[in-house]
Formats: C-alpha cells, structure tokens, sequence
C-alpha cells in the first residue's frame, strides 16, 4: 500500500466516494464504498507514479499527514 495522504469524501454529483491524493496533482480515484475508493486509489497512484516516470518527471515522496493553516 502506497502511503501518501489520502482524502476520502462522498460526492452527490458522481454518486461515489471519491479518494484525493494531494500531493499526487490531479491524482483521484472512485468508488460506490470507502473500500473501492481506498483499493481504487492504489490503481491511480501506482499509474500516476508509472506515467510520471515515463515522462522524467520527480515523484514526491509520501510525507505522511499533511497540516493545512
């Protein structure tokens, strides 16, 4: 399991519970339960590093829990 912060939250316009992953940009996966969310996340992620890599770019490391002011 990846360990990047995720946020998980449930949305009425895609009927879904949606997973950010903040400091993959633009890195979000869905599903109809938490748990298709969280297994669907580990797909995105894995697939955003991949891509990332391809194309030369610098993977973040995971930095845990993230703090907003």
């Amino acid at each position: 399991m990846f360990k990047y912060e995720r946020i998980i939250y449930w949305s009425n316009d895609d009927n879904a519970f949606i997973v950010e992953v903040p400091e993959l940009p633009g890195c979000m996966a869905d599903g109809e339960t938490v748990e298709d969310a969280i297994k669907n996340s580990e797909t995105i992620i894995k697939e955003w590093i991949d891509t990332a890599l391809d194309r030369g770019l610098e993977v973040p490391e995971p930095k845990g829990r993230l703090i907003y002011a």
